[in-house]
């Protein structure tokens, strides 16, 4: 009789959502749809649901260090996404703890402004991720106006703009770049994947929905749940990118709000 396959363990380092489409909760979701164990730390409280955020309290960054350590001292994790750091003290704690525990897998994806429009991190958060984590991290996944904002740059507005902020997004020190490219026109999306050894553009079909909350969350979360499975990067991508198109085209059996609604986590449950 064969061995019972080992359910990975991934940790996610975020803050919250409490109309449960992104943030913390969208990656836990993530995790448990794609058979991974989810664990958490939470790195700021967000008052916030489909029409827009309305308020952010940062954890104090001794309270983040002891949720990370209370889980990484006890659980073998086996990747590590993290979603919004609001703080240069966030940041370096976050960064300790990665190279003290040195998980397989670190995806960052740095949330710096919500699908609404709303500026999450001020001048200083922006520095932190860019300076402390980036360069943490194995893969990370911002979208146009992230990767904007991460460089000072303007939000490219077509595909050869696009190719041309990637050279200075892996200059900032991860080895690899998701550049996501949903806030293109089009009917396809297309995204850019780069390392230093060249790139590749990962199209997929534009869903026509406004169930966008927390699309970005959830597919950062569901790379780190690929990866912790023991899939190569590209696989773990595309992966990846299939669930959530099918999350977002199976959006539209939920009823949740009456803004940007979230994707269905759950389609091949529900």
């Amino acid at each position: 009789m064969s061995a019972t396959p080992r359910i990975a363990n991934v940790l996610t380092i975020a803050g919250t959502d409490p109309s449960g489409g992104a943030g913390i909760q969208a990656d836990i979701k993530t995790f448990s749809a794609l058979g991974t164990y989810a664990t958490s730390v939470i790195t700021a409280v967000i008052a916030q649901n489909t029409c827009g955020v309305r308020a952010v309290t940062p954890v104090a960054a001794e309270m983040v260090r002891a949720q990370i350590d209370a889980v990484c001292e006890d659980i073998a994790i086996d990747a590590v996404k993290i979603g919004m750091i609001g703080d240069i003290d966030l940041a370096r704690t976050v960064r300790d703890a990665l190279q003290r525990y040195r998980p397989r897998w670190v995806v960052l994806d740095p949330v710096m402004v919500a699908k609404s429009g709303d500026i999450l991190v001020d001048d200083e958060g922006i520095a932190a991720v860019r300076e402390i984590l980036v360069p943490c991290a194995d893969l990370i996944t911002p979208n146009l106006p992230e990767a904007a904002v991460l460089l000072g740059a303007d939000t490219p507005r077509d595909a050869d703009a696009m190719q041309a902020l990637l050279p200075r997004l892996l200059d900032l020190g991860a080895p690899n770049v998701l550049l996501k490219g949903g806030h293109l026109d089009g009917e396809r999306c297309p995204d850019l994947l780069g390392s230093t050894e060249g790139y590749s553009w990962l199209e997929a079909e534009r869903i026509a929905t406004q169930n966008l909350h927390g699309a970005g969350c959830t597919l950062s979360s569901a790379i780190a749940a690929h990866l912790a499975r023991g899939e190569p990067l590209v696989s773990a991508v595309q992966h990846a990118k299939v669930w959530l198109s099918q999350a977002l085209h199976e959006s539209h059996r939920l009823d949740v709000g009456r803004g940007r609604g979230p994707v269905h986590h759950f389609h091949a449950w529900w």
